[in-house]
């Protein structure tokens, strides 16, 4: 007992999901769980790809989520993760990895300094899809990187017209439109002549896939402004984070995108400035062409 007579908090057990992609290493698995027993923490194993319903259904409790695999893997379980507020460890069993924070080697290493509090937390955005029809919710989706709407079949350009807290920004034909948060900004945004943000931010950034005109260019919008994107000709598909099915969006349709209410928890090591560290290795950014002398 303490001099006041309270009683000592005891730290809450750690219960640990192991999030694998479907063709994971089984030697990492089996260091990951070996790992874990060492520290006396009770884990249990989900397949990336399997039902949604079996791994939510067992989420409540658990108190850091690990994933195997490459980024898809993590941003799978970002999705899961998230609106719970569990931290996330990502461990690198693919080619990039640039979303992840450990490699394959060093799970033991990374998963001792999680249970000695060696760590710190990195909060990234999740953007918070939604779909209308005749003013009705057909798709909801939360996604880490982004969201993407582009012309269907051989359907013609476009028509979006996109409009940020009420204000009409303006009409645009091109062949499709992303959505993206900070952290998507080094992703398929990037590779559409997006800007890079720095992924702790939480703005926002419109860019346009190959529009008509060459003056519209990609828009950052600041923190807390909803935007939609009215489809006025269509038909287009709907994809959050590169989904393998998309979801068929129609001349009328309505598309709201915005922040979702809870952030990211991503388990660092690294300090804030590795991510330009991590923007020269993982993407080659700042590297010159022409040798230095």
């Amino acid at each position: 007992m303490s001099p006041s007579g309270a009683r000592r908090a005891t730290a809450p057990a750690h219960r640990v999901c192991i999030l694998r992609a479907p063709h994971a290493d089984r030697s990492a698995i089996a260091a990951t769980i070996q790992a874990l027993k060492a520290h006396k923490v009770g884990a249990w194993e989900a397949d990336r790809d399997g039902p949604e319903s079996a791994v939510t259904s067992q989420l409540k409790g658990t108190t850091l989520m690990v994933t195997l695999g490459g980024d898809g893997t993590f941003l799978a379980g970002a999705r899961l993760a998230a609106p719970r507020s569990i931290p996330i460890l990502g461990v690198n069993l693919g080619r990039l990895g640039f979303l992840t924070e450990v490699e394959a080697d060093e799970i033991e290493d990374g998963l001792a300094r999680f249970f000695k509090g060696a760590y710190r937390i990195e909060e990234r955005t999740i953007l918070q899809v939604t779909l209308l029809r005749g003013g009705k919710d057909v798709v909801r989706a939360i996604g880490l990187n982004e969201v993407v709407v582009n012309r269907s079949g051989d359907a013609r350009m476009l028509r979006v017209e996109i409009d940020v807290a009420g204000q009409a920004v303006g009409v645009i034909d091109a062949d499709g439109v992303m959505v993206a948060t900070a952290t998507g900004s080094t992703a398929y945004a990037l590779a559409s002549g997006g800007p890079i943000l720095e992924p702790t931010l939480r703005d926002l950034v419109v860019v346009p896939m190959n529009p008509f005109a060459l003056t519209v260019r990609p828009i950052v919008f600041p923190p807390g402004q909803d935007i939609s994107l009215a489809i006025v000709r269509g038909p287009a598909e709907m994809r959050v984070d590169g989904a393998r099915r998309g979801s068929a969006v129609e001349s009328g349709d309505t598309l709201r995108c915005g922040s979702h209410a809870r952030r990211l928890k991503v388990v660092r090591f690294s300090p804030p400035e590795a991510f330009y560290r991590r923007l020269g290795e993982k993407l080659g950014w700042g590297r010159p062409l022409v040798p230095m002398k």
